[in-house]
């Protein structure tokens, strides 16, 4: 009869599977919070990658904005984890990015993950198991700073938990303020979740 502490050696010897991994930073897994939780049984792969209610919701009002004020000459949004891989063995899944359209023309639209920097990103909480960083401002501070140095001119991140926006431009101060307040995202282009959220009828 199999016992558990076996099953966590027989885990251990084959490896955690690659679906698991969440991010990539220099040949190190992030992986996916409750990532155990799978490999124990108590949940599934499906209950571990999706978004909250909230976290679709959000994404969904942003790109709707976006896709109505952007300039798509100009840009180009990606949501839905966009991967980006600005280093071997690197690479960050994006909420929602925008991209300068001419540059991803000219690296070319295929089955891989952008190397062209994001002029903006956008991230509402993460699902990255952050037992390793010890909370989540540690991991968002990390992933915000890698995103900067790949060429990334300004990362703007809402927390659900407390309502909160942070704001991380190349060069420039850093800033966390309330999501009530208007935030640039783009060449003037202002959001305010707050009053967009209550304008939804959410919040």
């Amino acid at each position: 009869m199999r016992t558990a502490t076996a099953d966590k050696k027989r885990i251990g010897r084959k490896g955690i599977p690659k679906e698991l991994i969440y991010e990539m930073r220099y040949g190190k897994p992030i992986y996916y919070r409750d990532y155990d939780k799978v490999l124990s049984g108590e949940k599934t792969l499906e209950e571990i990658v999706g978004s909250s209610k909230l976290q679709w919701w959000i994404i969904d009002m942003i790109v709707r904005f976006l896709h109505q004020i952007l300039d798509y000459k100009k840009y180009v949004v990606a949501y839905n984890e966009a991967g980006f891989q600005w280093a071997s063995r690197t690479w960050r899944n994006l909420d929602v990015a925008i991209f300068e359209r001419e540059k991803i023309l000219k690296e070319g639209v295929n089955e891989r993950y952008a190397k062209t920097p994001p002029e903006v990103v956008i991230e509402i909480d993460t699902k990255a198991d952050l037992r390793k960083y010890g909370d989540f401002m540690n991991y968002a501070r990390e992933k915000t700073q890698d995103l900067l140095d790949a060429g990334v001119k300004r990362v703007i991140w809402y927390t659900t938990f407390d309502k909160k926006v942070m704001v991380a431009e190349r060069g420039e101060r850093w800033f966390i303020t309330s999501w009530d307040e208007e935030v640039e995202i783009i060449d003037g282009i202002s959001f305010n979740l707050g009053a967009k959220l209550k304008e939804e009828g959410i919040g």
